[in-house]
């Protein structure tokens, strides 16, 4: 199932939402953003959680120079400029220069749109306050999954071989031709590793 993401500001009231809606046992994945909420749902919950895999992700907090953006981005999407902002500041982020690059970008851009800006600030406040999860991931030894794409520049690689190194019963995955946004890049490769993640005794 799949749990919207949108209606709180922190990670820790996002988590506990999913937590009242899920299941007593569940797989959890999470990309991006969603990852971040996954490690969360974790943290709060470790014994409901069956599996784990973690997309394109940060277990860190984060850093101070990336939190004193946040306002003035809010600020400047509360005035109208949310098409800007997503545009300018945050689409470069996000892709690798693939064949799809452009009908990818759109899709994002038409997600954020229709999303709005109070999800954004939201969004962008929860990312901004969120715990570092490391031993939250130190402390889980289910089976999990750690992917990303090869050319992720928001969360590169390096984080993801700190995730796989945290995780005791966890696979790494990269994914070629692919950057922060594998399962619309290379969704054939990166489908494969999330049924390979499923099916796992």
């Amino acid at each position: 199932m799949t749990v919207p993401l949108n209606a709180h500001d922190t990670m820790e009231a996002i988590a506990k939402d999913i937590l009242s809606q899920v299941p007593p046992t569940f797989a959890l994945a999470g990309l991006s953003l969603g990852g971040i909420v996954a490690m969360e749902v974790l943290r709060q919950a470790p014994q409901r959680v069956e599996r784990l895999a973690l997309l394109d992700t940060n277990p860190l907090a984060e850093a101070q120079e990336k939190q004193a953006t946040r306002v003035p981005q809010i600020n400047d999407v509360k005035a109208g400029n949310l098409r800007r902002v997503m545009r300018d500041e945050m689409k470069p982020n996000y892709l690798t220069d693939g064949p799809h690059r452009r009908a990818i970008l759109d899709l994002c851009m038409e997600m954020a749109m229709d999303l709005g800006p109070e999800v954004f600030e939201n969004q962008s406040l929860a990312l901004r306050d969120r715990s570092d999860q490391t031993e939250t991931l130190r402390a889980y030894s289910g089976p999990a999954l750690v992917l990303c794409g090869r050319d992720d520049a928001l969360c590169p690689v390096e984080r993801h071989e700190l995730m796989h190194s945290l995780l005791s019963g966890s696979t790494l995955i990269i994914i070629e031709n692919a950057g922060h946004m594998p399962t619309l890049e290379n969704p054939t490769d990166t489908t494969a590793a999330l049924t390979s993640w499923l099916e796992a005794s």
